[in-house]
């Protein structure tokens, strides 16, 4: 074997050991952060507006308030069927996590550190969640309504669910006169 061969299989047997390690001890939200900053700076040159948002209020309740939960207010009056109420109650938790991930990571965290509970709840008309949610965001709670997009069961851009989380204590008063769905 030729001197060269060998030396160009030992470069590559290091480059790939080299990015094994890499790799293991850098996991790829490294290259996640880099494409961020790119698009930050793409923003700043015009082409999208910065959307960098405050932190929720609930973040400071997270210091202090130990029991966290998820309500899920769905509403009882577009009569959606067993799997439709799965799935929009899948939505609006997942739209109001993602709300959160940024914004109030420490609530997000203690709530994750609470097991995660969530109770779902029934209301009967859009007009009672928009209160509702009124409510919640006097008292600094996130919430997220789920907007159906009408291909299945239900008129296109009904509100379906919303989703409020924060202590358990305030979201009870705020969710206290409705009944389990």
């Amino acid at each position: 074997m030729d001197l060269a061969w060998l030396s160009a299989i030992v470069v590559g047997a290091g480059c790939l050991v080299l990015g094994y390690y890499i790799g293991s001890k850098y996991p790829p939200r490294v290259f996640v952060k880099a494409k961020l900053a790119k698009s930050n700076e793409s923003s700043r040159n015009g082409k999208k507006k910065d959307k960098t948002k405050e932190p929720l209020e609930v973040e400071n309740l997270a210091d202090i308030l130990d029991d966290f939960k998820m309500v899920l207010v769905v509403r009882n009056d577009l009569k959606m069927g067993k799997g439709k109420i799965a799935a929009q109650c899948s939505h609006a938790t997942l739209g109001l996590y993602k709300k959160l991930h940024y914004r109030a990571p420490k609530a997000l965290n203690r709530w994750e550190m609470c097991a995660q509970p969530k109770v779902v709840l029934k209301i009967e008309s859009e007009e009672d969640m928009l209160v509702l949610q009124e409510r919640a965001k006097s008292l600094k709670l996130p919430t997220h309504i789920t907007i159906d997009a009408g291909r299945t069961q239900i008129a296109p851009n009904s509100r379906t669910v919303m989703a409020i989380l924060g202590p358990v204590e305030v979201v009870d008063d705020v969710t206290g006169g409705l009944k389990l769905l």
